[in-house]
């Protein structure tokens, strides 16, 4: 279930140790991954549904006491999630390799925000934030079991094998909820969002562990939206002649215009083209911008286009700003906090839209669903 990954190691100023020997499978291995479908497949189909999780893509090797984790980028995740050391000692088997995923669950849904905190270069700041913000793993697939190497089998068969191993698994270790019935994956796609969840995983029954390959379906959510273009940054391979990415911007009810993300799927040519197409509104355009300010206000509640954190260190973060004229919609899948949780799709120019139009009020924000439910 290929969801949120964990951001590279280059991220903090830590030397991962090496995982340890005599693990089951010699890590790192490559997790199994999903391509995007535009809805669930058809009945009667053979697949097997899961709820889709955004948290970090985890694989766990466990041999007696020793515990691994790793980062779908084949990374080592172990020393930003402390906690979950003793209770996967406690709930999986003796000797195995289980796929799935870490999550912070909130009392509003999984937390995308808090996980990222998680990935800090100091110890103490890790040890305190596990003890304020645990997190949990949710279990979808079983690699091997004591001395069975289960990549070879079927879904069907590794799933079975799974809901064995993890029958009497409790909090934080959980088994994450499967179906057959095309019915109840279709009420999950809608039901879940709530708590954070953005779609649904399909898996072929017969499939066996891919690693590495898109053998999955994700079906995930997509909306539109019409946000204000209010800057943007150049591409890395040619300033002042291709356009990186359009930074948008949304208005709250008291007016203010927000940074809520950026659409960069332009090709090479349409990237030259916005470059002589945004040229006119640069000019003046930094006199009575509501983002001018935004170095001076980085302590404020208002969402900018420049903050820098140790997530962004390396990168060149400075922006263009444009006059505040042009509205575009984008597609996107859904808001995390205030700004869109993944870079979105450029869909068209609104001319017949005006900037300040452009407001939060417009956006679908589905209710939370309880993650107690989720877990059972």
């Amino acid at each position: 279930m290929a969801t949120g990954r964990a951001p590279r190691s280059k991220r903090t100023s830590v030397e991962a140790p090496p995982p340890p020997d005599g693990l089951p499978i010699a890590p790192p291995i490559e997790p199994m991954l999903a391509k995007l479908g535009d809805a669930l497949p058809p009945e009667g189909a053979g697949w097997i549904y899961e709820p889709k999780w955004d948290g970090f893509r985890a694989i766990v090797f466990r041999d007696g006491e020793r515990i691994y984790i790793q980062s779908r980028d084949l990374r080592p995740l172990d020393r930003y999630f402390p906690e979950l050391s003793e209770p996967l000692r406690a709930h999986l088997p003796e000797r195995c390799v289980v796929d799935g995923e870490i999550v912070i669950a909130s009392a509003s849904g999984l937390d995308f925000d808090r996980l990222q905190l998680r990935l800090h270069p100091a110890a103490s700041r890790v040890a305190k934030l596990a003890a304020e913000t645990p997190a949990s793993f949710v279990a979808f697939d079983l690699l091997w079991e004591g001395d069975r190497d289960l990549r070879d089998r079927p879904t069907s068969e590794r799933r079975a094998a799974l809901e064995r191993a993890l029958a009497k698994a409790k909090a934080p270790i959980h088994l994450t909820p499967a179906t057959r019935d095309r019915a109840l994956a279709d009420e999950w796609f809608h039901r879940f969002e709530g708590a954070g969840l953005d779609g649904v995983i399909a898996k072929p029954e017969t499939a066996k562990y891919e690693p590495g390959k898109r053998a999955m379906l994700k079906i995930k959510h997509a909306r539109t939206a019409d946000c204000v273009v209010a800057g943007f940054r150049w591409h890395k391979q040619g300033e002042n002649e291709l356009v990186g990415s359009l930074l948008l911007g949304l208005y709250d009810e008291k007016g203010e215009l927000h940074h809520v993300g950026v659409t960069s799927s332009f090709t090479m040519a349409k990237r030259r083209e916005l470059a002589k197409e945004l040229e006119p509104l640069r000019k003046g355009a930094l006199e009575a911008h509501p983002w001018r300010e935004w170095a001076s206000a980085m302590s404020s509640t208002q969402r900018m286009p420049g903050g820098q954190s140790r997530w962004s260190a390396g990168k060149d973060l400075s922006w263009e700003p444009l006059r505040i004229e042009r509205v575009c919609e984008v597609k996107y899948d859904h808001l995390q906090g205030s700004r869109f949780r993944h870079a979105t799709t450029f869909v068209r120019w609104r001319e017949d839209k005006r900037p300040e139009g452009c407001r939060y009020d417009q956006l679908e924000v589905t209710p939370p669903y309880e993650l107690q439910r989720i877990f059972g």
